[in-house]
């Protein structure tokens, strides 16, 4: 560049030299105008030499110079396509001018960091998951609406990275974080008043929306975040669209791609089951009067501090309430054709009549009879006039006592991160992956030539509570592999800390010859050990959420030379297929099973029969064994059972899988996926999940295929 802004500062045709003079080389700094003017002199000289022509004057350069550079420099604040720009907000960040540190959230369609900006700004990096051509579209449809919205009310987009390969939002941090999380894990109860102010914000925000013919279609406390004081500020656009844009979908049209979501199919029904309006489970057409019903829901939610259709504060025990209470078609049915909807505040706490009223006609069966937000956001401030509520700075009212409470409040706890600290410093640290290979080694007369591939999916759950290892070639022995598929329940917590803790102890087992007792050893370690740190977290923390007891269902995998192992404990599922047809390596423990009822039911704990099938305890968890749940041990215990088999050539791969896939795929039709999908692991992982999806199942889906024998990738079928 240095050697450009040379040759600028003296243009070669003597002409042009003579008629501009020597040109200060700090004009043009932005290195698009340099290039410009380069080229752009050069033709001059060329097209004067040429045709006679005079040469224009140092000004009309000057001014095209000058045209050129603001051009560039626009150009340079586009998305990779051009379709997004912003005079406000820039859309291509480089690597260097940011940092993502730890994960905030996870979904089914993307990933939100805590992360840094390079002048130290803190923000909230919101990673999409591209995986096709729609995802791409989507993202830029999604930049376009966000650059052309301003308001105090919505989540601020900062700035972008639109170009490839890295897309990212950055969004402004909110330091109370979502609603949601404030009324179910922190318990809060804000006053009538503070309801009330958040309503307004909320509804003003929603107002600007509507007046620009936009409508969001996902309204609900997870997506109204709030700041230091308590301000809401509407987020996730992913749904949102411009109403001209809107179609009627119908079951006749429809047609689903099979591609895993957050809720239901975004080409079909969109939003969260019990938000959705009666006409968007109709399958009519969303309107913004589908929005006015979500509002409703959400601020009965805020007055009354529990989950709709249920009377619980905490979200993963409501969610399996609900399920014990309804099926997804009979919640449908029952806001459809019933006029079901969640249990209205009561007005002993205080609510204002006129608010529980404007929440009624705000949920009306018919949408025409529902309020615009036009007229909810005058309601609302002649009921903030007539109580005096100016727009407060409002603080909890559930303050923490001292500093250090508030200081573990605000950091990420990560039990990830914990599950592997904890294991390490119980565990001793060695390794018996080279005794296991020698101990083995006579017997082995076939060696398994192995490939690997995962993918998991949030499927219809609003969050991920699977998680899952591969770790090849354990300890760095050659022949030792180990695969692990966790799925939490009452939370994530279980299964993120056992995803990192138990692969951990079962490096380090204290079993030098049997791979099976390591793996038994590893489960129990795994439970105690969290069982333990639950303990300490819910107590000498001072957690607002006491009663909280997640647990997760586990399934392992060991391969030691050409042997199996398979530890299950739960209802995830592994199968090998033996000569083409699927050979079980897991049974699943589910209180339907009359032993496994037998066992809990001696151990002092009530098993019963709800809605569809039989329970486990007060929790009315489906499965018997599991680690976690210490409210239910040791009924419900973290002891695995073991399967055992030689690996031969009449085995060709192995599925592990959480039960999102084993509910709507059986063994057989798994393997005859696979037979019909190209040979490469990650791919046929990916298959089966999108195959769950489409099928309608309800949990998250994660899915491991390990291929045993040497495939050809650019197989396509037998």
């Amino acid at each position: 560049m240095a050697r450009l802004s040379a040759t600028l500062n003296q243009p070669a045709d003597p002409a042009i030299r003579n008629l501009l003079g020597p040109i200060p080389a700090t004009q043009y700094t932005n290195p698009y105008a340099h290039l410009f003017l380069f080229f752009f002199l050069g033709s001059l000289g060329t097209v004067s030499r040429v045709n006679s022509f005079p040469p224009p004057s140092r000004q009309a350069i000057e001014r095209t110079v000058e045209e050129m550079t603001v051009a560039a420099e626009a150009s340079a604040n586009t998305c990779y396509r051009g379709c997004c720009s912003s005079a406000a907000i820039p859309l291509h960040l480089p690597a260097s001018s940011f940092a993502l540190l730890s994960p905030i959230a996870k979904g089914g369609e993307s990933t939100v960091y805590d992360a840094r900006l390079s002048d130290g700004t803190r923000v909230a990096a919101k990673k999409p998951v591209l995986s096709t051509s729609d995802d791409l579209d989507h993202f830029h449809r999604q930049l376009h609406l966000l650059c052309k919205l301003d308001h105090p009310g919505l989540a601020k987009l900062v700035a972008a990275n639109a170009r490839p390969p890295n897309y990212l939002f950055f969004f402004e941090m909110y330091e109370a974080r979502s609603l949601a999380e404030k009324l179910h894990a922190e318990e809060w109860s804000p006053s009538v008043d503070q309801a009330i102010a958040i309503a307004y914000d909320l509804a003003k925000a929603l107002q600007y929306l509507h007046n620009l013919g936009i409508v969001h279609r996902d309204i609900k406390p997870a997506n109204i975040l709030l700041d230091k004081n308590l301000h809401p500020h509407l987020a996730d656009f992913g749904l949102a669209t411009y109403k001209k844009d809107l179609k009627h979908v119908s079951v006749d049209n429809w047609r689903s791609s099979g591609k895993p979501t957050g809720g239901f199919h975004k080409k079909n029904m969109v939003g969260t089951l019990i938000y959705m309006a009666p006409e968007i489970l109709r399958n009519d057409i969303h309107t913004e009067k589908s929005d006015v019903y979500n509002f409703a829901v959400s601020i009965n939610e805020l007055l009354t501090g529990v989950v709709p259709y249920t009377d619980l504060r905490a979200e993963a025990q409501a969610h399996t309430v609900l399920e014990m209470s309804y099926t997804e078609q009979q919640l449908t049915a029952a806001v459809v054709s019933n006029g079901l909807r969640p249990a209205l505040a009561h007005p002993e706490s205080g609510s204002p009549p006129s608010l529980l009223s404007l929440i009624e006609r705000s949920w009306d069966p018919n949408p025409l009879n529902r309020p615009s937000f036009d007229d909810i956001v005058q309601e609302l401030y002649s009921l903030m006039k007539h109580r005096d509520i100016s727009s407060l700075p409002f603080t909890s009212s559930n303050q923490f006592q001292d500093d250090n409470d508030l200081k573990y409040i605000q950091e990420d706890f990560s039990w990830l991160t914990r599950g592997e600290e904890l294991a390490k410093k119980v565990s001793t640290e060695k390794s018996n992956m080279k005794a296991w290979s020698s101990s083995l080694h006579d017997a082995v007369q076939y060696k398994p030539t192995l490939s690997w591939g995962s993918f998991a999916t949030c499927g219809r759950r609003e969050k991920m509570e699977d998680t899952h290892f591969m770790l090849p070639h354990l300890c760095n022995e050659k022949d030792v592999h180990a695969f692990g598929i966790f799925d939490g329940h009452r939370g994530a917590a279980a299964a993120e800390f056992a995803s990192r803790a138990l692969p951990t102890f079962l490096r380090n087992s204290d079993y030098i010859s049997s791979p099976a007792d390591s793996l038994l050893d590893a489960f129990t370690k795994t439970d105690k050990t969290f069982r333990d740190e639950l303990e300490l977290h819910r107590n000498s923390r001072k957690v607002a959420q006491k009663d909280w007891h997640p647990g997760c269902t586990a399934v392992t995998a060991l391969i030691v030379g050409n042997k199996l192992f398979v530890a299950n404990a739960g209802d995830c599922r592994a199968i090998v297929n033996r000569t083409g047809s699927p050979f079980p390596m897991s049974k699943d423990h589910v209180a339907s099973c009359p032993e496994e009822r037998a066992r809990v039911m001696k151990e002092g704990v009530v098993v019963k029969w709800q809605v569809d099938t039989w329970r486990v305890g007060p929790a009315a968890l489906q499965v018997t064994r599991s680690i976690g749940d210490d409210d239910l041990k040791p009924a419900v215990t973290a002891k695995p059972e073991i399967f055992e088999t030689y690996i031969s050539a009449d085995d060709e791969f192995l599925v592990m899988a959480s039960d999102g896939l084993w509910d709507v795929i059986s063994n057989e039709e798994v393997v005859s996926i696979i037979k019909d999908t190209v040979k490469e692991p990650s791919m046929c992982a990916k298959r089966l999940a999108t195959e769950a999806a489409a099928r309608g199942s309800k949990d998250n889906i994660t899915v491991i295929v390990v291929f045993l024998r040497p495939v050809s990738t650019a197989e396509r079928i037998y």
